[in-house]
């Protein structure tokens, strides 16, 4: 639909604020970043002879704001670029020369209802008409922001609530008003999901919204149930991490990151705000609180003052550890002491860690030992929370799970975890412990309703209390997962490592899911059978999955254990048979799409350069590493770099081939790796055909939308022979010395020198007399031949066995 959304104005250029700016050019949005003039001069101006009326200085506190954003790690910008769409001004002179050219203007400055107030009445005598006005808030009522303004304005008027870093955290959550038109709603939430990425959840307008009123409870119950009950800092985030299908930060590790000072402010606030709630006293907490205010006196809140519930402590060789605070001593006496790390362990946990989620947790809340105890304490309280808040903040039990899916990335929402555990059982057991669950549960499960979601074909089913019956889950049509095609389609092959599905209108998938996705025997399997269904009567084939990886390449261990035993003809015949399947793909009648995401690296990058298309998604890692491990890209991935880097420009008459070949070398040997899909175009991985999905629930159904077309276009397999540019011994000599200078610099290692002119002469294509198309099965003998000899060495063995039991990579 024309969303008619193509310029921004983002008022404040604070973290939020330059961080909304930058994803909306991440997005390919132009926006103008205000902030407020300076009321005085800097040392550094003064010196200069600067004065208040200078544009430089005038500029200083947007600018900061905007160049503080470009250089945050993590990134806040796909890519340096950019930046570029993005234009910095000030309230003063630029103010209405932004506003009037802008179709959405959205206010991100300081969290107090009066400064936003004042703002929206400049913004509603400069706003054209047809402009989408929108404040970021994480609390503060929305309709309070508008009060005083027309009618007009609050029908354009909402909360779009931000979760930061905008560009990792997937949800934004809508906040109308009773004034807001319906459409306006509508419009933005299809250009937040389609063209910003997001998923979102349009929400009442209550204290903290969904995920944060939410997260409130959750962090402030869990803080005063562990210092009460003597665990430790460690043992919290252990149990609370991706044990439980969360990230890594836990909870205290959380806290820090947020900001001490931030989780106390929104606290008391919410208190204050939700008299009604019966279980707002957790809030205030008698030992949560007393600790978060002794460090919050002693101004320890957290990263960003270096300490707060963890201290990063170095040792005399320089080696950092994080020392976790004493809970117990903090609440009791007040006393700010740091413990050494010791990694807790518990044998329900060791029994448990590998389970599918689900089934994790259902082991885990029956453990009869302490992790099972707060697991449990957490879960139950969690679920029997989000039940009393429907339908104060939400209406659908689907707002609630999305919420804390997309705003904090749990892999389970509160009621996809009841499910999960089971429905009557848990309710049972929390009653039995004195925790009050939601009455509408008790209505749900007498009338026969054992589940919150259940299916009806292949539509997906929840539990609405208002209508007391299940209702169909509303979703984008561009939204599809592994789950569904697993439930709703046939299944045509599969094994242990890989399965390859029915996507309708006769296209595959194909699935990796193995623990990394690493490419091994079973799944080279599968993947021929998918070239041989391509020969038959299949459409095309979509490559992707759901794991934590697209992949991270091929098997070492495989190869290593090859090494070692001697089986020099069987690592041959694999390296040999990945070879001939990848090039099976890429010559295959019928078309074949990737859909990496996450890290797509060695091998795994490898199948997506062998593809017609690549449909990637904007969080994908993808580089060629080989070198890490002491050997070079071997299934077509040197092959690749050439095809794609250097040969277009050989079509051209005197056309020197070494920058281009450098720029492929260096990427191959420095092991390069794209920090976004859109920088794997710049590194070359990705072509002008290829996409960047930037909402990753469309990827699949993007890729197979790419497959039909290509299909439906009369699609016809690329020409393979005398298609590669060999550039031959001069230009392998130039790379030499550039080698030799860099190992005599410093840079590089003796032996990272041998594997790097090992590289340099299959890029080059061997040491032809004259430069020269060749056929792609010329480099692949080439890679196959430099990977053989080098893989044979000792060094590259240490370096094979270092990554599998330390997970980086040996320099020697």
């Amino acid at each position: 639909m024309p969303y008619g959304i193509n310029y921004v104005t983002v008022i404040g250029a604070g973290t939020m604020g330059a961080a909304i700016a930058g994803h909306l050019a991440n997005a390919g949005i132009p926006s103008t970043l205000l902030d407020i003039i300076p009321r005085e001069l800097t040392p550094q101006e003064e010196a200069a002879g600067l004065t208040l009326d200078d544009p430089k200085v005038r500029n200083r506190i947007v600018q900061s704001g905007f160049e503080r954003m470009v250089k945050a790690n993590p990134a806040n910008l796909f890519t340096r670029s950019a930046a570029e769409l993005i234009t910095v001004g000030n309230l003063e002179d630029d103010f209405e020369a932004a506003l009037t050219r802008s179709d959405w203007i959205i206010e991100v400055i300081v969290e107090r209802p009066e400064p936003k107030q004042q703002l929206m009445a400049r913004i509603e005598a400069a706003a054209p008409p047809h402009a989408v006005i929108s404040t970021n808030t994480s609390g503060i009522p929305i309709h309070m922001i508008s009060k005083g303004r027309s009618q007009a304005f609050k029908q354009r008027f909402l909360g779009t609530h931000f979760f930061n870093p905008p560009r990792y955290l997937h949800l934004l959550e809508i906040i109308p008003t009773p004034d807001t038109d319906n459409a306006i709603v509508a419009r933005m939430k299809d250009f937040a999901e389609h063209v910003l990425g997001k998923g979102v959840v349009v929400c009442k307008d209550t204290p903290n919204f969904v995920a944060n009123r939410m997260i409130s409870f959750i962090q402030s119950d869990l803080m005063e149930f562990a210092i009460a009950n003597g665990y430790t800092v460690e043992a919290v985030d252990a149990l609370t991490g991706p044990l439980l299908g969360r990230p890594k930060t836990g909870t205290f590790r959380l806290n820090d990151i947020v900001g001490i000072d931030i989780m106390a402010l929104v606290s008391e606030n919410l208190y204050e705000m939700i008299p009604h709630d019966e279980d707002r006293e957790i809030l205030r907490g008698e030992y949560s609180t007393a600790v978060m205010k002794l460090l919050i006196d002693n101004k320890l809140l957290g990263t960003k003052t270096g300490q707060g519930f963890y201290k990063t402590i170095v040792d005399q060789k320089g080696k950092k550890s994080f020392w976790g605070l004493d809970l117990q001593a903090a609440a009791e006496n007040g006393e700010l002491d740091y413990v050494e790390p010791q990694k807790p362990r518990w044998n329900s946990v060791g029994d448990a860690r590998n389970l599918p989620l689900a089934e994790r947790l259902r082991v885990l809340v029956e453990a009869d030992d302490e992790a099972g105890e707060l697991i449990w304490h957490t879960l139950s309280r969690t679920m029997a929370y989000a039940s009393k808040r429907i339908p104060e903040i939400a209406d659908s039990l689907v707002d609630i799970d999305n919420a804390m899916k997309w705003g904090f990335a749990w892999e389970m929402g509160p009621f996809e975890t009841w499910d999960a555990l089971g429905v009557k059982e848990t309710k049972a057991r929390m009653e039995g412990e004195g925790v009050q669950v939601a009455p509408w549960v008790a209505d749900m499960l007498s009338s026969g309703k054992d589940t919150f979601y259940t299916y009806a074909g292949d539509k997906k089913l929840v539990y609405s209390p208002l209508c007391k019956d299940y209702v169909e889950v509303e979703r984008s049509p561009k939204s599809l997962t592994l789950s569904d095609i697993r439930r709703t389609r046939k299944k045509l092959e599969g094994n242990e490592m890989a399965s390859l599905w029915d996507m309708g209108d006769g296209v595959m998938l194909l699935e990796w899911h193995t623990k990394v996705n690493a490419i091994d025997g079973p799944m080279v399997d599968i993947m021929q059978e998918a070239i041989d269904r391509l020969h038959g009567n299949a459409t095309g084939l979509v490559i992707g999955n759901d794991g934590r990886n697209f992949s991270v390449g091929a098997n070492i261990f495989a190869i290593i254990l090859a090494v070692q035993s001697n089986m020099w003809n069987e690592l041959e015949m694999m390296i040999k048979m990945g070879q001939d399947t990848f090039m099976g793909l890429r010559t295959a009648p019928k078309p074949v799409v990737a859909a990496p995401h996450q890290m797509a690296l060695g091998g795994g990058c490898e199948i997506c350069l062998a593809s017609d298309r690549i449909l990637a998604d904007a969080e994908t890692y993808m580089g060629l590493v080989e070198v890490g491990v002491g050997v070079i890209p071997s299934w077509g991935g040197c092959k690749e770099m050439v095809r794609r880097r250097i040969s277009p420009h050989m079509n051209a008459t005197n056309v020197n081939p070494t920058p281009y070949l450098r720029q492929a070398f260096e990427t191959i040997g420095f092991a390069q790796v794209s920090t976004s899909g859109m920088e794997a175009r710049d590194l070359g991985f990705l072509a002008d055909t290829d996409r960047v999905i930037l909402n990753s629930e469309h990827r699949l159904d993007e890729a197979r939308s790419e497959v039909l077309k290509l299909a439906d276009a009369g699609y016809r397999p690329p020409v393979v022979r005398r298609n590669v540019w060999a550039s031959g011994r001069d230009v392998l000599a130039a790379v030499n010395i550039e080698v030799y200078s860099l190992q005599q610099a410093g840079y590089i290692s003796e032996y990272d020198a041998h594997i790097a002119r090992k590289l340099g002469y299959v890029l080059c294509g061997g040491d032809l007399s004259q430069g020269q198309w060749m056929d792609e099965q010329y480099f692949l003998d080439l890679e196959r031949e430099a990977f053989l000899s080098l893989v044979g060495e000792k060094k590259t063995q240490d370096r094979i066995q270092y990554m599998l039991e330390n997970n980086k990579p040996l320099r020697n």
